[in-house]
Order: structure tokens, then C-alpha cells, then sequence
């Protein structure tokens, strides 16, 4: 597809974008570039799912230490073991959908759901939601149906809404196009975060599908500059604040979210940057 047929090809052209991606590129191939890559990437990709899911649940609502996200074996308890348990869950399972993701973006939706849920169906039909009749689990919410997402405080778009967005975002995502990882990846976040399909968990889902697209687009193919540390880093006040700039749709809040998102990219590289230097010293 041509950049003119891209619709997100605009985004390229807002304020600072461009530097923010060019920004990012240069943090992701100083990672990839460390020595210890050549030898020791399956376990900086380990170090960076679990202090990616750390960061993501983080942001909603289970602030935990990494070496307790790391001990732990009980997801079930309470809220916040839930929330862990849902992130690590849903970093384990991202690497699993690239091949369905450009070709049936809402299955894996559904499926990310579902895996957040902890109400996986059967492997015959892992991609289908939840048959339980009333259930909403991997599902996009209908109208009247609560959600319980705590950081996000915006009004909710209403159920046709959802629908027709999501159809949208759908479709982008199948056609593809020529804009780079960073700029597809924060709409992908921005948009799920705004329409908060699913009753619950619709941060960690969308997170999720940010780092999807990071991993697909071959910006990060081996998912080792997780954006979750770098969103978790800056703080969910400055989190819900850039994303209200998203939800603008003003230039410069646009902008401004891609620029937060692109920032969370730098930030995870740099924590996988410090794993890699342990690993070579011998202290990790």
C-alpha cells in the first residue's frame, strides 16, 4: 500500500513525530546491537516480558515490586494478584498471535480478552468467546453493559460506537500500510484504550495489542523493548494525561500521545540495555 493510501500517513507529519520515531529506531538497534544479543537473547526476551507485564499491571492498579512478580505462583487471590496474573498471561500469549493478528485483528481481541479473563475456551475453539450465554468474556460490551476500567475516567462510547470503530481499526490493521511501528502501535493503544470494548481489563488488552504490533511491524521482532516498562516509568498520571490528548483528537495531543508512546519504547530499550549489561558482567 502507498503512503498516500495509508490513512495514518498524516500522523507522520504532526509536531515532533517524526523525531519520536527516529528517536525509537535508534533506542531499539543500540539493544539489538549489545553483544550479549548474539548469544543470550532468550533470556533478555524472558527479562523483558515479565518486567513488561510488571509495568502494565502496574498501570492498573498492582503496583508490584518485580522480585514479588517473579516469585509468585498464587494469580488468584485478590484484585491485584488477578491483574499480575492477567499481564502475564496476556505478554505469555502476544508472541502466539502475529501470524492471525494482520489477518483477523478482532479474533485475536477476543482472544487476548479471554486470556486476561483466565476463561480460555477449549484449543478447538480458542479464538471464539466465551459460549456461556449472558457471558461477556471475549466479547466487545453491549449496550447497558458496565465496565470496570479504574485509571480511565472519559465518558464511554456507546456500544454502536465501539462496533463501528473497531470495525475500522479492523480494517486498517488487514490493509496494512506504510506508516512506521511507532505511529500504528499508539493508535492501536490509543483506540482500544478509548473504546474500551470489553468489560474488564481493557488497559492490559490494549497494552497487549500495542505490543503486538511492535513485535509484527519487525520494529522489535524478538519483544525485547517492552513499551509497558517505559508507560509504567513515566507514571499513569502522565499516562491518562497524554491519552486525553489522544482522545482529543486535536494535533497536538495526538502528537503528544505518540511522542509519551515512543517515549515508553526508549524506556523499555534502556531497561533491556541494563539487563543485557548484567548479563555481560555476570550479575544476572
Amino acid at each position: 500500500m502507498s503512503s498516500a493510501a495509508d490513512p495514518l500517513a498524516p500522523l507522520a507529519g504532526l509536531p515532533g513525530v517524526s523525531d519520536s520515531v527516529d528517536s525509537v529506531r535508534k533506542a531499539v538497534d543500540r539493544v539489538y546491537g549489545h553483544r550479549v544479543m548474539r548469544r543470550r537473547s532468550g533470556e533478555i526476551a524472558s527479562e523483558a516480558a515479565l518486567r513488561g507485564a510488571r509495568g502494565s499491571a502496574a498501570l492498573s492498579g498492582a503496583d508490584w515490586a518485580l522480585e514479588e512478580v517473579r516469585r509468585r505462583t498464587d494469580f488468584g487471590s485478590e484484585a491485584q494478584a488477578r491483574a499480575v496474573g492477567a499481564a502475564l498471561r496476556l505478554t505469555a500469549e502476544a508472541g502466539q498471535l502475529l501470524s492471525i493478528w494482520r489477518q483477523s485483528p478482532m479474533r485475536v481481541l477476543a482472544r487476548l480478552h479471554l486470556v486476561a479473563s483466565g476463561s480460555t475456551p477449549a484449543a478447538a475453539d480458542a479464538f471464539a468467546p466465551s459460549a456461556i450465554e449472558g457471558d461477556t468474556v471475549g466479547r466487545p460490551r453491549l449496550a447497558g453493559e458496565p465496565v470496570d476500567e479504574p485509571l480511565i475516567d472519559l465518558p464511554l462510547p456507546s456500544a454502536e460506537e465501539v462496533a463501528g470503530r473497531l470495525d475500522g481499526l479492523s480494517r486498517l490493521i488487514i490493509a496494512g500500510g506504510s506508516s512506521p511501528a511507532l505511529i500504528t502501535a499508539s493508535v492501536v493503544h490509543g483506540e482500544l484504550l478509548a473504546l474500551r470494548p470489553f468489560g474488564t481489563y481493557n488497559g492490559l488488552v490494549a497494552r497487549a495489542a500495542e505490543r503486538i504490533v511492535l513485535i509484527n511491524s519487525g520494529l522489535d521482532p524478538k519483544a525485547i523493548c517492552p513499551a509497558e516498562v517505559g508507560h509504567a516509568e513515566q507514571g499513569a498520571e502522565a499516562y491518562v494525561a497524554a491519552f486525553e490528548g489522544y482522545v482529543s483528537g486535536t494535533a497536538e495531543g495526538v502528537a503528544a500521545w505518540i511522542a509519551h508512546c515512543g517515549r515508553a519504547i526508549e524506556l523499555g530499550s534502556r531497561e533491556s540495555m541494563a539487563v543485557c549489561e548484567a548479563l555481560q558482567r555476570g550479575a544476572a
